[in-house]
């Protein structure tokens, strides 16, 4: 699973790891190539993003992962904003 930080929901997934870059699945944003400084830290099965090293598109897409979700109480144990990028 990919973070914006830790301790909140993931964002997305690793699709794919090369030798210099790799392969993110943003949920409700698709997938971006992404360079390795991209990546701040790798624990416990996290990668948590270096938000400083993304590019515009990603950061977009950050924004808004969990609004495809059904954003009603009864369906959905969390808000929809959580664990997205908020600048």
């Amino acid at each position: 699973m990919v973070f914006v930080a830790d301790r909140e929901l993931g964002v997305g997934a690793v699709r794919e790891v090369g030798e210099n870059d790799w392969v993110v699945n943003i949920q409700n944003g698709g997938d971006f190539r992404l360079p390795m400084r991209a990546i701040k830290e790798v624990h416990s099965g996290k990668v948590l993003l270096a938000l400083d090293q993304l590019p515009p598109d990603v950061r977009q897409a950050l924004r808004h992962p969990h609004d495809a979700e059904i954003p009603t109480p009864t369906y959905s144990a969390t808000d929809h904003e959580d664990g997205a990028l908020k600048d």
